[in-house]
């Protein structure tokens, strides 16, 4: 089982997790929404596409930008597709 954890949370967990570049993608029904809030930022990477963010909230506190996914990525990552990563102080373990 992998799990994300942040400020102690469980953020996510999930057995399915897809491994891109050293970062677990979780399956977006493994993540807890109530977590999550939308971001408007983006990126940009030439082989995956557009990824999109959310920032974290845990009991009052927030961690900006700190999940990430491919709502269309490119066909080179398809299998990406509706999961979602976490950086910037989430601790994933297996």
């Amino acid at each position: 089982m992998v799990t994300a954890k942040w400020k102690g949370a469980i953020i996510a967990e999930s057995e399915d997790t897809v491994v891109v570049e050293g970062n677990h993608y979780f399956p977006r029904d493994s993540v807890k929404p109530r977590m999550l809030v939308d971001s408007e930022k983006t990126s940009f990477c030439p082989w995956k596409g557009t990824a999109s963010y959310h920032t974290l909230t845990v009991e009052g506190e927030t961690n900006p930008d700190a999940a990430w996914y491919y709502a269309e990525p490119k066909e080179a990552a398809s299998e990406i597709k509706d999961r979602i990563a976490f950086w910037n102080g989430v601790e994933v373990s297996d």
